[in-house]
């Protein structure tokens, strides 16, 4: 049987729950996200909550959703150093679309770039899964520390190529706080956070202090989002930078810019200027 056939012998019921969906329902003249109606949370009802409701299925209190868009706004943008941020302007200057150009800036938040909050927040999890083993906060860390610097690996959301002190850790951090003190929040991430802020600076001259992508993951591993969602939320957060950047770009009149300025040129390390025999 064809599947052509197999299809005509479906009920409508059937076939709509190939895509079947616990987030949105739509009929005729009717949108409900997660069971409201999108007329009731239109005016009532931030962006942030939304997200919030879209990816955990219920609204969010008053406090949790502050928690979140603090988080969201410290990640927003970090301007051209950013290779993200970089990429969109670039291809903002090739006369595509807008659309075109945030996607541009956004494929290149990956492991690398962009990606440490997930990985930070899986850490987090470990230390907790740790410490409900009967390890102590500073005991879970020092283990962590050790065996990153056994493998010759970088502890993922702690220090910074740019900034001695991320202006944005104390902020988040100390939100996290008073989310604790008001028992909003479970301690112990905000606990395994500062363990390994503590751990990397014991035996250095120099701390290597917590940055964004550190001081986000406490923030969603506290509020119970998992690994991936961090770096979803931390995609979702950039791409307002990204997208104010790309506009911008697009109201110059500069056209096809490189990464270099046209009167500097990449260096160049292979052979010297060679012809093909006469």
């Amino acid at each position: 049987m064809s599947t052509q056939d197999t299809a005509g012998s479906m009920t409508h019921k059937e076939i709509g729950a190939w895509w079947s969906t616990a987030i949105t329902r739509i009929a005729p003249g009717e949108i409900d996200l997660r069971g409201y109606p999108v007329q009731e949370l239109i005016g009532r009802v931030s962006l942030v909550e939304t997200v919030w409701l879209l990816l955990r299925g219920e609204l969010p209190d008053p406090e949790r959703a502050r928690l979140l868009e603090a988080a969201l706004v410290a990640a927003v943008d970090h301007g051209p150093q950013a290779p993200s941020i970089a990429a969109a302007r670039m291809a903002a200057t090739c006369g595509v679309g807008l659309n075109n150009a945030v996607a541009t800036g956004v494929n290149l938040l990956g492991d690398v770039h962009g990606g440490a909050g997930q990985q930070c927040i899986a850490l987090l999890e470990r230390m907790a899964l740790l410490r409900e083993e009967g390890a102590s906060a500073d005991g879970a860390a020092e283990a962590v520390v050790a065996e990153h610097r056994e493998r010759g690996q970088r502890v993922p959301g702690f220090g910074h190529r740019f900034h001695p002190r991320d202006p944005r850790r104390d902020p988040l951090v100390d939100r996290v706080r008073e989310a604790v003190d008001r028992d909003l929040v479970p301690p112990t991430h905000l606990e395994s956070g500062l363990a390994l802020e503590a751990a990397l600076a014991r035996g250095r001259s120099r701390p290597v202090p917590m940055n964004i992508d550190g001081a986000t993951a406490i923030v969603y591993a506290s509020l119970g989002f998992a690994a991936e969602l961090g770096r979803g939320l931390f995609v979702l957060s950039r791409s307002v930078g990204i997208l104010a950047h790309a506009w911008e770009e697009s109201g110059g009149r500069a056209r096809i810019k490189g990464p270099l300025p046209r009167r500097v040129l990449a260096g160049h390390h292979g052979p010297e200027t060679r012809h093909l025999p006469r």
